[in-house]
């Protein structure tokens, strides 16, 4: 199963992976604490095009994966816009009820939800997990055993599914997959999820013995195949962080889009 779909690698891919994790996580909990709208439209603009250019992938995958935060972005803003409070009040038809202030509100979680969207598909697209679980041991002194666990448990999960397609294909070879209704589900479930479990239960085991085996403990000073440290990159990611924050604040002044300030309720 193919876990790598980069087309070609930027200076992104270069930032260390715990360094880089560190600042996207900041940079969730300001957002958090943003509530003027035209500072995290502008925000939201930047991120957009960091994923766009600094990706790695091709104009149609960005598209692809794009399409589905769009879908997420007016899901969640109607929500409010439909259903909020406000005091100038634009439309009213039963429960729904369109003000002003719920408008702009609206707007305001639709954008933070893209935002957070857009920076954690950055992150995901640009980093890779093996780099990431190593970043984590050698600067943030993660223990190995946690740490080649779930590295561990990453490369489990496209076994799992290799051998839960073997098992539908067993059964459809025996015609085992005739029932329909919730009986059926409800046989798909146990004649799966019981021979998954117990090859699961096997496969832990054999992999705990050979980590202890092998002190995964953590016991005693460790080599790593892969080095990981900081370099250039990361002075860059830093700076265009910044950068993104200084400019966002003052185009929000200079140049507002929406005739907005703080969207929370004041009523």
């Amino acid at each position: 199963m193919k876990q790598d779909i980069l087309h070609n690698k930027t200076w992104m891919h270069g930032v260390n992976p715990s360094f880089k994790l560190i600042i996207l996580v900041l940079l969730f909990l300001l957002s958090l604490m943003i509530h003027q709208l035209n500072i995290l439209f502008y925000l939201t603009v930047f991120s957009f095009l960091l994923f766009w250019f600094c990706s790695g992938l091709t104009w149609k995958v960005k598209f692809l994966l794009f399409l589905p935060f769009i879908l997420m972005f007016v899901s969640t803003a109607s929500s409010m816009i439909l259903f909020g409070k406000g005091d100038v009040i634009w439309l009213k038809w039963g429960l729904i009820e369109i003000s002003e202030e719920s408008f702009y509100r609206g707007l305001h979680i639709g954008f933070r939800a893209l935002l957070f969207g857009l920076l954690g598909l950055l992150f995901t697209l640009s980093t890779r997990p093996v780099m990431l679980f190593y970043s984590l041991m050698q600067q943030l002194r993660l223990k190995p055993k946690y740490a080649y666990s779930f590295m561990a448990g990453f490369r489990i999960i496209p076994i799992l599914a290799e051998e839960f397609l073997t098992i539908r294909r067993a059964m459809n070879v025996r015609g085992l997959n005739r029932k329909k209704g919730i009986a059926g589900l409800l046989f798909t479930f146990r004649s799966s999820a019981l021979p998954l479990l117990a090859q699961s239960i096997r496969r832990a085991h054999r992999i705990a013995v050979a980590m202890e085996a092998k002190r995964f403990n953590g016991s005693g000073k460790r080599t790593y195949f892969y080095q990981t440290d900081f370099s250039k990159y990361d002075v860059f990611f830093i700076v265009m962080i910044s950068a993104m924050l200084v400019f966002g604040w003052q185009a929000a002044a200079v140049f507002p889009v929406f005739p907005a300030g703080d969207v929370r309720y004041q009523g």
